[in-house]
């Protein structure tokens, strides 16, 4: 984890940077600053700044794994890693849902937004619950 809350604090800073340079600019610019872009920067480094502070919170409570040490092998980091689903056909739903849900945002059609989020929690929960559905039938039985 140390890796990532150090890349994700270099992204931090200089979003942080790029914040006050963006106003500065755009004031100098326009006589005027620009406050939607200005805001969308404030609320990145924010939203990076988040993110790297969980990572080093974790970093500190966790043993290091092979990729945070210098002399770390790709074989050290070997071994399952979890369970994927081999032939699922729940993420093409996720992304219909989420297209439908879109559609429905983009032309501001209320009734098509509802209608796409209420899909997308279906198929999440399908998605999730896939395997926890009831026994299967396999070969061996």
């Amino acid at each position: 984890m140390r890796t990532e809350w150090k890349l994700f604090s270099v992204i931090s800073a200089f979003l942080f940077v790029a914040t006050f340079v963006y106003a500065f600019w755009t004031n100098a610019q326009t006589q005027g600053i620009d406050w939607v872009g200005t805001v969308a920067l404030a609320l990145s480094f924010l939203l990076t700044t988040m993110c790297g502070g969980f990572f080093w919170f974790v970093s500190r409570r966790i043993e290091p794994r092979p990729e945070d040490r210098s002399d770390g092998e790709i074989a050290d980091g070997a071994g399952e890693i979890g369970f994927f689903s081999p032939g699922s056909y729940w993420p093409f739903g996720i992304a219909l849902a989420a297209t439908i849900a879109g559609l429905g945002l983009v032309f501001w059609q209320v009734w098509l937004l509802a209608i796409g989020l209420v899909c997308v929690v279906l198929a999440a929960c399908g998605l999730l619950f896939e395997y926890y559905t009831g026994t299967r039938r396999t070969a061996e039985h």
